[in-house]
């Protein structure tokens, strides 16, 4: 059985992205402890920039604010970013908490 949440393309592009500045540390299998910077995120995923030390396949677990620790995979690698998957859909209430911390300035917060 597969594991991990098994989005389409088309899914994964319609997933809303917000910007964020936010800064954290990855727990890698091979790698060990290796800064990030995630430059944003949705329910689904998110794009780190920054990220030399992955290549697509690789898997982290990675926390963020009221949702925890969460696992990813990276699904695309060019040059310095990296786009990641969860490996579970993060709860709607959970998303909207992370992004209120993670987006401090109002301006850059989508309206719901």
């Amino acid at each position: 059985m597969a594991g991990g949440a098994q989005l389409s393309v088309t899914d994964m592009r319609r997933a809303s992205r917000h910007p964020v500045d936010y800064p954290v540390i990855a727990e890698h299998l091979l790698h060990g402890d290796i800064k990030l910077h995630v430059s944003n995120i949705s329910a689904h995923g998110f794009m780190v920039d920054k990220a030399p030390d992955l290549d697509r396949g690789d898997r982290l677990i990675i926390r963020l604010p009221s949702v925890g620790r969460i696992e990813a995979y990276c699904i695309w690698k060019t040059e310095e970013r990296a786009g990641m998957q969860f490996e579970r859909i993060i709860r709607l209430d959970d998303f909207q908490a992370m992004i209120q911390e993670m987006q401090p300035n109002p301006a850059l917060r989508r309206r719901h």
